[in-house]
């Protein structure tokens, strides 16, 4: 069956992303999708949902973007102007993000993602690190915390999130600073923290499930999931203070101008770790909303009706209204060729 991924949306979150001429891409791990989401018109949305296994952390910049999935990391590239050569664009695309290639992972876990100088680096859950990527292996192990003794596949301590400057990892979040085996599903509502890298000095500590860093020059804004809030750190003192109260269970965070466009999940009530996790919002669905930093204000909301219940990660599709991912599921994926400013289609052969 088909699914169409109802939404109900406040007026204001079309005219926002037609205003400021972007769109949304957001991956849902449990619907193993990645939806994209903009406005024409800044009236009405469209979804473009894209299938993939299990997709977890996205990285988007200039015509370069990476998805990471339950087992493997695909690569994706605008370069060239394949939507210029679409024939029957109806659907009014105006850029293509054509898949480049994929590297093997294998289940690492891995969450937030980061383009670096010629590398890509993730946080590897599953291993308790920070890694890189390439062809000779699943990964390449490239820092983790000091209290990490050994990488072995035991997700220790559940980092998620990290700050990329200037190429390099500088800030990553975690769950737990445990040293076992999951051992940070023990007290997820105070033993979380962000550690800086490569130093490994711990900037806060006793967090509920922090994730979804953004570095923002004398601070760092992050959300703290287990107990719906925004938050900020100053990065010298380590005093943090609280931002707002979204009264949600917040993951995924992005900045344009003075706004945070913030993705909330629905509450997995079924889950021995998180089931215990409340807020007094009885509201449980799964969306986003835009945050003006300004006014201290949510000024639009985004939520669904069904079939999507979690999101992990969003990026900002800056200039493109109706972006599409081409990937290898498609049948359109085989059938287009690429090199320097050359695009060309497979003829269907004369039956």
């Amino acid at each position: 069956m088909l699914k169409k991924y109802p939404i109900n949306f406040d007026n204001e979150v079309a005219k926002f992303l037609f205003d400021k001429k972007i769109s949304l891409i957001i991956s849902t791990y449990q619907a193993g999708r990645v939806m994209i989401l903009g406005s024409l018109d800044g009236l009405n949305l469209h979804q473009v949902p894209i299938g993939f296994k299990k997709p977890m952390g996205l990285s988007l910049e200039g015509n370069k973007l990476a998805i990471a999935t339950l087992d493997n990391i695909f690569f994706f590239s605008n370069k060239e102007k394949v939507v210029n050569t679409l024939h029957l664009n109806e659907k009014q695309f105006d850029t293509v993000y054509l898949q480049r290639a994929k590297y093997s992972t294998s289940t690492l876990d891995i969450h937030d993602i980061g383009f670096g100088k010629g590398l890509l680096w993730g946080v590897n859950t599953l291993f308790s690190c920070i890694s890189v990527f390439d062809i000779n292996h699943s990964f390449t192990p490239k820092w983790k915390p000091p209290f990490i003794t050994e990488l072995v596949p035991e997700d220790r301590c559940h980092m998620n999130s990290m700050i990329m400057n200037e190429g390099m990892p500088t800030y990553v979040s975690m769950l737990s600073m445990t040293n076992e085996k999951e051992g940070w599903r023990k007290d997820i509502m105070n033993s979380g923290a962000i550690m800086k890298v490569p130093t490994g000095e711990v900037l806060i500590q006793n967090l509920a499930l922090p994730h979804s860093l953004i570095d923002d020059g004398d601070f760092i804004y992050f959300l703290e999931s287990g107990r719906g809030t925004l938050n900020k750190v100053n990065k010298r003192t380590g005093i943090s203070e609280l931002v707002y109260n979204f009264q949600r269970f917040v993951r995924g965070i992005k900045r344009i101008d003075d706004c945070f466009i913030v993705s909330f999940s629905a509450l997995r009530k079924s889950s021995k770790t998180f089931g215990s996790i409340t807020f007094d919002d009885n509201n449980n669905l799964a969306g986003f909303c835009i945050f003006d930093l300004k006014t201290n204000q949510i000024i639009g909301t985004l939520e669904y009706e069904a079939d999507i219940e979690e999101i992990y990660d969003l990026a900002i599709c800056d200039g493109f209204l109706k972006p599409v991912i081409l990937n290898e599921n498609q049948e359109e994926f085989n059938n287009v060729i690429t090199f320097p400013r050359n695009v060309f289609w497979k003829k269907e052969k004369e039956k």
